[in-house]
């Protein structure tokens, strides 16, 4: 059984926020698997279908950004998903616009969503997938994040959320994450 969970805040006044970028690959990811997020419960939203034969679930916590592990943590303890078989989808301040950088494993770094979900988990042998939100100038960090995506910057985030539904695609169908990290870390950016 996997679990692919996208990262972002509940609520209209969030929708096309940066923050909201791993919401926005998970739904695309769901969709292209013809789920819908109907189901309710674990502190989060979700839908589920069996994918090559195994039980996939795609979830995206309701908690807002900074709780999304007790979500993560609850859904995973039911179904006893293995720390490894869960894949997150975030975005991440130390990637350029436009990237898509996969990884097996790693410290949460800056991203409060994933820090929450570490210690829940008390682990960080779960695959990720970070999707680049690096501004061109300074700025602070929450008005940032929370600041919806700008309309010169949209062909460059469709193509990277494309890359990450791709990447994604790749690990519920069985794709080891060394591989789907190959292959798609290598993908260019839009210019």
């Amino acid at each position: 059984m996997k679990l692919v969970v996208g990262l972002g805040n509940p609520g209209l006044k969030y929708l096309k926020n940066l923050h909201n970028l791993g919401f926005m690959a998970v739904e695309l990811l769901a969709e292209k698997h013809g789920v819908a997020f109907n189901k309710k419960g674990f502190k989060g939203v979700y839908g589920e279908k069996n994918i090559n034969g195994e039980k996939v679930i795609f979830l995206k916590p309701q908690t807002y950004m900074n709780l999304s592990g007790e979500s993560v943590q609850a859904l995973s303890a039911f179904y006893k998903i293995n720390v490894e078989d869960i894949l997150v989808i975030y975005d991440d301040l130390d990637i350029a616009i436009g990237c898509v950088r996969i990884r097996a494993n790693g410290s949460a770094g800056t991203h409060n969503g994933m820090r929450s979900i570490v210690s829940c988990l008390s682990s960080t042998a779960f695959p990720r997938v970070r999707i680049g939100t690096k501004p061109e100038v300074d700025y602070e960090i929450i008005d940032y994040v929370l600041s919806d995506i700008k309309k010169e910057d949209e062909p460059r985030f469709r193509h990277s959320v494309s890359v990450a539904v791709d990447a994604c695609d790749a690990f519920i169908h069985g794709v080891k994450i060394e591989d789907v990290m190959c292959k798609y870390n290598a993908i260019k950016p839009l210019i």
